[in-house]
């Protein structure tokens, strides 16, 4: 069976040599194009690994952060999981992608991402804020005041964060329950 497939083999590549056709002076013409003036040696693809360096792209963050804008929340979490698994040192990747988790109300995954994010940058007003906001949407207003108030204290000119404390304040007023005529208290 070997020999069938090399003598196969060999009958193809006489068989390419006599098809490239050959010159009037008995080369072929394969030959010709190798020494003819217009052939230079191809140079050295492969570096030596001491030779590269690697530069880490920031487009998934920027395609995280597009479709972030745009309201696609599934496709922006998928960027920006990539974005912090190929640059875990980044807390701006983190905070977005906690922000994402947010909006898609993975709220676990969100407190773990904040919680990352504050250990690589600290305690950043806009993380604060961007946490208060995370606690708002999850109805808890005690602990969103809490952040927002800690926010706000450290830059009480923030126009974000004024706004998301006069939300807090509109939203606290809208869910107040008109007491059960029958005297029981909601489960």
């Amino acid at each position: 069976m070997c020999v069938a497939r090399g003598c196969a083999l060999l009958g193809a590549g006489l068989l390419a040599i006599s098809v490239a056709g050959c010159e009037p002076d008995g080369r072929s013409s394969f030959a010709t194009w190798l020494s003819g003036p217009e052939f230079t040696a191809p140079t050295a693809t492969v570096q030596e690994p001491g030779d590269i360096k690697y530069f880490p792209s920031d487009e998934p963050l920027k395609l995280g952060l597009e479709h972030f804008d745009r309201g696609h929340y599934g496709v922006a979490e998928r960027y920006l999981r990539d974005a912090v698994e190929k640059a875990p040192r980044d807390a701006t990747a983190w905070v977005a992608l906690a922000a994402t988790y947010d909006r898609i109300a993975r709220f676990d995954l969100a407190d773990r991402a904040y919680g990352i994010a504050i250990g690589l940058a600290g305690e950043t007003t806009q993380m604060l804020n961007n946490q208060g906001y995370s606690y708002m949407l999850r109805g808890d207003l005690v602990n969103a005041r809490k952040k927002f108030l800690k926010a706000y204290e450290r830059e009480p000119n923030n126009p974000t964060i004024a706004n998301n404390l006069k939300l807090l304040n509109s939203s606290s007023r809208f869910i107040q329950r008109v007491p059960d005529p029958r005297g029981t208290a909601p489960e």
